[in-house]
């Protein structure tokens, strides 16, 4: 994983306007993770993520299929760049960069284990090893808690 000196040295300063932060469109449409009725078409992260993150839902379109996806919540968003510290921390959350993401929130919460997290479930292993795939890490995999977040390794 990626500690706060390498994130600034690769990425810079985090900023609360986000001036290093690109749209992509997304290939298929998101839920918004606290409203589901909400679409989400298109996402912001930094620029130099972005053709990994395109890539990730690329990949997760085609293994899954769009109605699948929508079943195992994969198209829940809980969002991507959120200028803030870590919760219960003091360096910036990746999140501040735009360089993690989170996904289906409600069902993979920050301190559930594999025992519970939704995403520690042999159907999500496949979803997983995209992310792995186009470097990105899994913190449930990682250090098994916060299973929503998955963040850039380098």
């Amino acid at each position: 994983m990626i500690t706060t000196t390498q994130a600034i040295t690769k990425y810079g300063q985090p900023n609360e306007k986000g001036t290093y932060l690109v749209n992509i469109a997304l290939p298929y449409p998101m839920r918004l993770a606290w409203d589901k009725n909400i679409t989400v078409k298109t996402m912001r992260c930094h620029k130099l993520v972005a053709e990994k993150f395109k890539a990730v839902f690329t990949d997760l379109l085609a293994y899954y299929g769009y109605e699948k996806i929508k079943e195992l919540g994969i198209d829940l968003f809980g969002g991507c760049f959120n200028y803030r510290v870590m919760r219960g921390g003091t360096e910036w959350s990746r999140h501040s960069w735009g360089i993690a993401i989170d996904l289906d929130p409600e069902r993979n919460t920050l301190h559930e284990s594999k025992n519970t997290a939704r995403f520690a479930r042999l159907e999500y292993k496949p979803m997983v090893d995209i992310f792995y795939k186009h470097g990105f890490v899994s913190l449930g995999r990682e250090k098994d808690y916060d299973w929503m977040h998955f963040e850039i390794a380098e």
